[in-house]
């Protein structure tokens, strides 16, 4: 029960507008990653930025299972395996981007569409976190049983051999 596991990788890009920007990104986060991709809505209203709530700013898909890992292995290599110990939270998950979808591996260039980054935030889990989420007869945690950053750390390392600066 004390195994850590990968719950969810959400891979992540935001345009800041909509129209054939969030088109393209969309088009791109889909090749990579082989599924569909929904679009994310702006939550409040900013004038410098010429947005309003709801307007359509950004795209991101989840992955779970064997389908998540695969991903997280290349988007690790993008980064050479390397990650900052400020991208992990004190619950144990962690995010970080890739500056160029060039960078990922298999990813060609295509001139129609413009250079993307992309954010990939990474969900962590135990055995038995079902009992916070269930609707009946939710229940808590115990502190013993959560994921502290070191132990998410540790589990990099070791599962996927990232070196933290």
């Amino acid at each position: 029960m004390r195994e850590i596991l990968i719950e969810k990788v959400t891979v992540n890009i935001g345009t800041g507008q909509p129209g054939e920007r969030l088109d393209n990104a969309k088009a791109l986060i889909e090749r990579l990653t082989g599924r569909k991709a929904i679009e994310t809505n702006a939550k409040r209203r900013e004038p410098a930025f010429k947005l309003r709530k709801g307007l359509e700013i950004g795209t991101k898909i989840t992955l779970r299972g064997k389908e998540a890992e695969g991903f997280l292995e290349k988007a690790l290599a993008a980064k050479r395996k390397v990650l900052n110990g400020r991208n992990f939270d004190r619950s144990g998950n962690f995010s970080f981007g890739v500056a160029e979808y060039i960078d990922f591996p298999g990813a060609k260039y295509d001139p129609g569409i413009e250079m993307y980054g992309f954010d990939v935030c990474v969900t962590l889990k135990r055995p038995g976190k079902r009992v916070s989420v269930r609707r009946i007869r939710k229940s808590k945690v115990g502190k013993k049983h959560l994921i502290s950053k070191d132990e998410a750390v540790e589990f990099m390392k070791t599962r996927f051999g990232v070196k933290i600066e």
